[in-house]
């Protein structure tokens, strides 16, 4: 039997309009629920990047919430900077931020994980699949044909015939590096620890996550894995807001925050997923990087414009740079997919 879900795009689409106060105001009543349902045995999921900052922000600083502990996995694939900030905020350089933060690290590296399991292209759904077409499953050759339906007959939205040539690559690809690397270092400390996540993501970042808030909300209280994500229904510009309005402090890798005095709004289907509540002249942006996640990682590369993320890497970061490219064989995987590295 199937389980109505909680939400709507259109309800979705309504909350990303909201003003900043009021997301503000509903974010903290949800951490406060999470909170108290799980009698404070809850954790923040820290990356060091811009949205978990924001979220521990309002953790740290909500009325009636106290002491809750920060975690970060180093898996030593964070820029340098991220590295530097989660350190300075579990030394307490910052008085806004509650200093309890827990470090921990995976059993593999990354060249261990390529080694064994594969590379991380195109996206972690493609990949999924070219692992499994790999292994011979026939199901999902028909992804790969164009010819995959749903139920009602119609085809699936989720048919990738484009990345059919990554069967037969000269090199493995697998989807199972952030579920290696990230996720289980969080499993086994909440297993340890018995306490349930706060995590940063947004909903407007993917038809994943947006299909995840549509079904649960954001406190997925009664889910197998519960965790709160109350920033679901924030927009990017929603994050870059709360930081310069409340002065956060953030990882210097994203540069200055400052008015895009040349906005481009090209490909995207939903305006109010840029810009929620805000005017077009409102809109602001980063001088360094927009996205941090881990530096050697090719998912969604080759949607970027240029410079990508490796060509800016080339720049900022050489040494990771030679590393990823001549190490770890990265330089051939992006040049067989067609992404400019250079």
């Amino acid at each position: 039997m199937s389980v109505e879900p909680k939400h709507t795009k259109g309800d979705l689409a309504q909350m990303q309009s909201l003003p900043l106060k009021a997301k503000i105001m509903m974010t903290q009543r949800r951490i406060r629920d999470w909170c108290d349902y799980w009698n404070g045995d809850v954790y923040v999921s820290f990356s060091g990047g811009k949205d978990s900052t924001v979220l521990k922000h309002i953790v740290d600083n909500c009325p009636g919430v106290y002491d809750v502990p920060a975690v970060f996995v180093n898996t030593g694939l964070e820029y340098p900077e991220i590295q530097q900030f989660v350190r300075e905020v579990k030394a307490g350089k910052y008085s806004c931020f509650n200093s309890d933060v827990e470090i921990l690290r995976p059993e593999m590296r990354f060249d261990e994980v390529i080694k064994e399991y594969g590379y991380p292209v195109a996206s972690k759904a493609i990949a999924r699949k070219v692992s499994d077409a790999r292994k011979g499953l026939p199901h999902v050759m028909k992804y790969f044909e164009g010819t995959a339906t749903y139920y009602n007959g119609n085809l699936s939205k989720f048919n990738c015939q484009k990345w059919k040539f990554l069967i037969d690559a000269p090199f493995p690809v697998s989807h199972k590096c952030c579920d290696v690397m990230k996720k289980k270092p969080f499993k086994a400390y909440e297993k340890k620890s018995k306490r349930k996540p706060i995590i940063g993501t947004l909903a407007c970042e993917s038809t994943l996550r947006e299909k995840a808030w549509m079904k649960t909300g954001c406190n997925a209280f009664e889910s197998e894995k519960p965790k709160s994500q109350p920033l679901s229904f924030w927009t990017e510009q929603d994050i870059l807001h709360y930081i310069k309005k409340f002065n956060v402090p953030y990882c210097p890798v994203y540069g200055e925050i400052k008015v895009d005095d040349k906005p481009e709004f090209e490909g995207q289907v939903n305006m109010i997923d840029y810009l929620g509540c805000y005017e077009p002249e409102d809109r602001l942006k980063t001088t360094g990087c927009d996205r941090t996640g881990c530096m050697f990682c090719m998912f969604g590369c080759h949607l970027e414009k240029e410079p990508n993320r490796f060509q800016r890497m080339k720049v900022t970061h050489p040494k990771q740079y030679a590393y990823c490219m001549d190490k770890l064989g990265l330089k051939e995987v992006l040049k067989y997919i067609g992404v400019p590295y250079e």
